[in-house]
């Protein structure tokens, strides 16, 4: 049995290859504190001036929580536990001095850890960590995915706020080439020009309209159940977002559709329009892999990230999570652009869509997911 305490290296591909079978976790452990214990004294963040990057803003945009127990915040995790840590490394031309700060998300305040780097680039370079108690507490052995995706899903938060804020263009680090951090999202001050992005990062901003402040504060995942079809339009929409998000990555698309011609859907070449690979309902299979959650048959869509073989090494594993959960962040905010409920789905076992469409085992399994309706639980049953 794989060791996941937090000094302790993990075996990437054996936990991936345990969370995906049928074992069921065990009882709930204590999630301990739901923020690092940042040394020295919490710090406000300053006003900006006008040429500098507006920290305040970008990560109240972003990572900030909203309420007292820290639960809802702008990037959605698994069991609403946020195990992600952030470090900023803060360079020139920000409203914070520059030097290693960690952040607070539940007070909105940060502490100052030590001077910068040397190389440190003007603006702000957020490391993302885990503590992987957070997660383990309710989710056990199926930690480590949850974990991944989380990280993706909140340097896509960053990366939103980034692009609302008008900053110069963000960039995501999501090669998996490292354990710690899991990822980093660096934000230029606003007005730079010519930072190159690097050539195996194909990390990008959703494929349509920049979206608005009231959006970023808007999305929340929707509680189940998620019914009505979505149309054709906004679906090549959603899905084009996501493929956008992630190109050149390891991942696959598609999204699974209900009656009344059920079946599998992908983008057509050319991105404009969508065309179907497989007939058939897939929806109440879908349903039994993602932990029995039994309203995903039901959805009026799912979409699915799929990729990630058996045999893959601890990059290309962390690759294919973080990725996922970028796309996904990005195609759920072009989700609610288009009026529908989404919501996140990322606990997956015997998930092999592969092997369930006819091809060699172990080659495409489901890494994430986001299910689609067009009306809201509320609006369902309206008190």
């Amino acid at each position: 049995m794989e060791d996941l305490r937090e000094d302790h290296p993990v075996d990437l591909v054996a936990a991936l290859a345990r969370a995906r079978s049928p074992e069921r976790p065990g009882p709930d452990t204590p999630a301990g504190t739901a923020v690092r214990p940042w040394p020295g004294p919490p710090r406000p963040l300053p006003s900006a001036r006008p040429a500098d990057l507006d920290l305040d803003a970008l990560l109240r945009l972003s990572l900030a929580a909203s309420d007292a127990s820290g639960r809802l915040r702008p990037a959605p995790s698994a069991g609403a536990l946020h195990p992600v840590d952030t470090a900023l490394v803060v360079g020139a031309g920000c409203s914070l001095p520059p030097g290693r700060y960690g952040y607070d998300p539940l007070r909105h305040r940060v502490h100052h850890l030590g001077p910068p780097p040397a190389e440190a680039p003007p603006g702000v370079t957020a490391e993302l960590t885990v503590t992987a108690r957070r997660t383990r507490s309710h989710y056990g052995h199926r930690a480590w995915p949850l974990l991944l995706l989380d990280t993706g899903h909140a340097a896509a938060a960053l990366y939103l706020a980034a692009r609302v804020l008008g900053t110069g263009a963000p960039e995501a680090r999501l090669d998996g080439l490292t354990g710690t951090p899991l990822a980093a999202v660096r934000v230029p001050p606003p007005g730079e020009q010519g930072h190159r992005r690097p050539a195996d990062e194909p990390a990008r901003g959703p494929s349509g309209p920049t979206p608005a402040p009231a959006d970023l504060l808007a999305r929340r995942s929707a509680p189940p159940p998620l019914p009505g079809t979505p149309s054709h339009e906004a679906l090549r929409a959603v899905l084009a977002t996501a493929e956008h998000a992630a190109a050149g990555g390891p991942l696959r698309w598609s999204a699974a559709v209900g009656p009344p011609a059920p079946g599998l859907l992908a983008l057509a070449p050319g991105g404009t329009a969508l065309r179907r690979y497989a007939t058939g309902e897939a929806r109440p299979a879908l349903a039994a892999w993602a932990a029995g959650q039994a309203w995903i048959a039901d959805a009026g869509a799912v979409l699915l990230a799929h990729g990630c073989p058996s045999d893959a090494d601890a990059a290309h594993i962390r690759r294919a999570h973080l990725r996922a959960g970028f796309a996904v962040h990005l195609a759920q905010v072009t989700a609610l652009r288009h009026g529908l409920a989404a919501r996140p789905v990322g606990s997956w076992q015997q998930a092999d869509l592969g092997a369930a469409l006819g091809a060699p085992p172990g080659r495409d399994w489901i890494v994430h997911a986001l299910a689609l309706g067009t009306r809201h639980a509320d609006e369902e049953n309206p008190t």
